[in-house]
């Protein structure tokens, strides 16, 4: 038992240090603006942030204005209706703090988390990968760093996206349930938001974007030769980010807790 322990332990390890260096990859990989190449890269960039960013937007909003919805019932079934300015003060707490960038990353890893790992895995198999490199091309710059980047800066829009959106059906359910003002709603929001929740979220967003897509390509190029590999693949580089997303939201969490009491 202590022996399997162990084992499961400087795997997880390594496999974290796998996923570091892919980062620290694609940092380096980043294109010297002057760089004559540097189109092909952007385009791909881009592309991926359509793809994570632009086609989760509707699957965002629908959940965000439900969070929303949720949150103030919630609130008035504990509260009553007699305390209109903690609406605002619990969507800070709640949704700017944790929700909105926790479940914007996990949307993520469910949509483009598996297509990521699959294409990857697909491009090794076919042998596009040694197509690439025979061309004088770095994988790791045109494959691993638009890919990374592309998915953390959807990450960071879809979550400012999911914030505004849960805010906006709180707003909409407790002025047209219980009649609260926008003036009484937004000076219990602006009330209790500070620029360390608004960094904290867009830190949060930032290393989740960095660290799902890092796990999900890792998984990907370690497919071997047969296509039985990509499915499993998908799973083990989903099932890695999920776990990556709630540690460091954790670590985040109490970072910035501790930094708030001293």
């Amino acid at each position: 038992m202590i022996g399997r322990l162990g084992h499961w332990a400087l795997g997880s390890v390594i496999g974290l240090a796998n996923i570091a260096r892919i980062i620290i990859i694609a940092f380096r990989s980043l294109p010297n603006p002057l760089h004559p190449g540097r189109r092909p890269l952007i385009q791909v960039y881009l592309k991926q942030v359509y793809f994570t960013g632009f086609e989760s937007l509707k699957i965002i909003i629908v959940i965000s204005l439900t969070i929303g919805t949720v949150l103030v019932t919630q609130i008035i079934s504990l509260v009553g209706a007699g305390n209109e300015s903690l609406f605002g003060k619990v969507m800070v707490w709640v949704v700017i703090r944790e929700l909105g960038p926790l479940l914007t990353a996990i949307i993520v890893v469910a949509r483009s988390g598996t297509a990521i790992a699959t294409e990857l895995g697909f491009m090794k198999i076919n042998g596009e990968m040694d197509t690439i490199k025979s061309l004088g091309i770095p994988p790791e710059q045109y494959l691993i760093m638009p890919r990374i980047f592309g998915v953390t800066t959807a990450v960071l829009i879809l979550t400012i996206y999911f914030e505004i959106f849960s805010i906006i059906g709180a707003f909409l359910v407790a002025s047209f349930g219980w009649h609260v003002s926008l003036e009484t709603f937004s000076h219990g929001l602006f009330s209790s938001l500070t620029m360390g929740d608004l960094l904290m979220s867009a830190l949060k967003s930032v290393f989740f974007g960095l660290f799902l897509t890092a796990s999900c390509c890792k998984y990907g190029l370690d497919v071997g030769t047969s296509s039985t590999q990509i499915p499993q693949a998908a799973t083990k580089g989903v099932m890695q980010s999920f776990f990556l997303v709630f540690i460091i939201d954790g670590i985040i969490t109490f970072a910035s807790l501790a930094f708030r009491s001293s």
